[in-house]
């Protein structure tokens, strides 16, 4: 007997339990994404009209990815609803490019697993955070075919029309120290958006057009006067040094604050010659005390994010989320809950988490939470998780498992079954009490259990019957003996001694 032939003869099309990961899965992105929510859902995604920051434990498989793009989906919608107050939205969720940058840049012994991330600092997520959208919003204004972030975050011509001048240059200014694309050159990229924002920078060249003008009317007077023995002498040459001494002066002076930010900037994979380049396209009276991400504190990120805020808010965003998850899956983590705590600790600090206009969702694992019982007044002083929405543990009741089940099996049922079917009672035979499977749910925790269990379950069931003799409900000793072995598998996944 096939699962498919069980499933067809419940009215149901495909197998709702068949995908465990929502990443990956059909049935919840094409059904369940709007209808399907965790009883915390209110507290998690708060209101876009003010974001708000939430603090998210929960175990492997308890809905923190199907969570994240949820809220997505939501911030795009309310994202049409509202054109004028939209929510910009940054998913922080791949660690690895800029963990691999940050460990390039340190030394080969700190670049021991636990070294790299113990270097790891609260500015180092405040650059990966404004990489992350500056490189999606370049993207929108610049029309790219496939762009960073989330669908939500479409930017209009008309809305590039409001930017005023210093706005234009703090995209350009950000741009040239974030923007981190690479599906073209730097060069043409930086330059289709300065055409894009009609950011005229003529007059930045006056210093290099007096150098070549100082070293042309030294070859003329020479050609001129037929004074060749000039040559011979140091004025000629001291001549055109003075007229470019000004653009040497100017490059030297950029070249140094090029390497401090590429010092600094440590999961940026800027090139010195190239951030010289475009810090030298700005004049000195646009650029002159603008913050630059130059030295190891966050002072300078702050005033860069206030900088996205203000450009954001012109083109019609009046808030940002960022959406941190899949904490374990770097591979310098590789789900040890020691090297999660050093890459996220840094995050927990009041300020950040609580920047005006600035929401951040943590989605974290649930060993992370672990560790909160462990630190000390001054830890709780400065991260203030009283004030951060903290969900102590993503937990699923048998009763909510058993919805999200039943809802799942009615997204996947066929256009023309019956009202009253299919349920999830209709599977098993009248020796499976409601009450008994519900009980049996709670004791799977969380969503991705409850899926890898039907999912054997069904299958046992098809394997002990043929073809010719279905039988179309699953017993009530073929349901205890399945639940029972699944449970000691997961009991040995849980303790660590077998591969879940």
């Amino acid at each position: 007997m096939k699962v498919q032939q069980l499933l067809e003869h419940h009215g149901i099309l495909t197998n709702p339990f068949a995908d465990e990961d929502a990443q990956t899965d059909p049935v919840f992105k094409d059904h369940c994404i709007a209808s399907t929510y965790h009883p915390t859902w209110d507290k998690i995604y708060g209101s876009p009209a003010e974001p708000a920051t939430s603090i998210v434990f929960g175990e492997k498989g308890a809905g923190k990815t199907a969570m994240r793009l949820q809220i997505v989906r939501h911030l795009a919608e309310h994202n049409l609803r509202q054109p004028g107050s939209r929510v910009f939205v940054v998913e922080y969720d791949d660690f690895n490019p800029f963990l691999d940058r940050f460990a390039d840049r340190l030394s080969v012994r700190q670049q021991r697993r636990g070294r790299v991330l113990a270097e790891w600092k609260l500015w180092d997520h405040m650059d990966a955070i404004l990489s992350l959208g500056v490189t999606g919003l370049v993207d929108q204004l610049l029309g790219v075919r496939h762009p960073n972030g989330p669908a939500g975050n479409q930017v209009s011509d008309n809305d590039i029309m409001r930017l005023d001048r210093h706005q234009r240059r703090d995209l350009m200014l950000l741009a040239a120290c974030y923007d981190q694309s690479t599906d073209e050159t730097l060069k043409s990229r930086m330059g289709r958006l300065r055409r894009k924002l009609r950011f005229a920078t003529c007059r930045i060249h006056w210093d290099r057009l007096l150098g070549y003008v100082t070293v042309l009317a030294v070859i003329g007077v020479l050609v001129y006067w037929r004074r060749w023995e000039w040559l011979q002498t140091p004025w000629p040459y001291l001549t055109a040094a003075a007229g470019s001494l000004p653009w040497l002066v100017r490059t030297a002076i950029w070249h140094g604050r090029a390497r401090a930010v590429i010092r600094n900037v440590r999961v940026g994979s800027r090139r010195v010659g190239s951030l010289r380049r475009l810090l030298m396209r700005f004049t000195q009276n646009e650029i002159a005390g603008q913050p630059l991400p130059c030295n190891p504190r966050t002072d300078d990120r702050y005033e860069l994010l206030r900088k996205l805020q203000g450009s954001l808010n012109t083109l019609g965003f009046s808030g940002i989320i960022v959406l941190v998850d899949r904490v374990d899956e770097p591979h310098l983590i590789n789900g040890s809950a020691e090297q999660m705590r050093a890459l996220i600790w840094s995050m927990l600090d009041n300020k950040f988490l609580k920047h005006p206009g600035i929401g951040f969702k943590l989605l974290l694992p649930i060993e992370l939470s672990l560790y909160l019982e462990r630190e000390d007044r001054d830890f709780y002083q400065r991260a203030r998780l009283d004030k951060q929405n903290l969900v102590p543990s993503l937990e699923w009741t048998g009763e909510a498992l058993y919805d999200v089940a039943s809802a799942r099996i009615r997204a996947c049922a066929s256009a023309d079954a019956s009202p009253d079917l299919p349920a999830l009672t209709d599977l098993f035979d009248d020796s499976v009490s409601n009450e008994r499977l519900i009980e049996a749910l709670r004791s799977l925790r969380v969503p991705r259990h409850l899926f890898k269990f039907m999912y054997r379950l069904m299958v046992d069931h098809c394997n002990a019957h043929t073809d010719d003799q279905p039988v179309w409900q699953i017993s009530s000793d073929r349901f205890e003996s399945t639940l029972a072995v699944y449970s000691r598998e997961q009991d040995a996944v849980d303790r660590g001694v077998r591969a879940g």
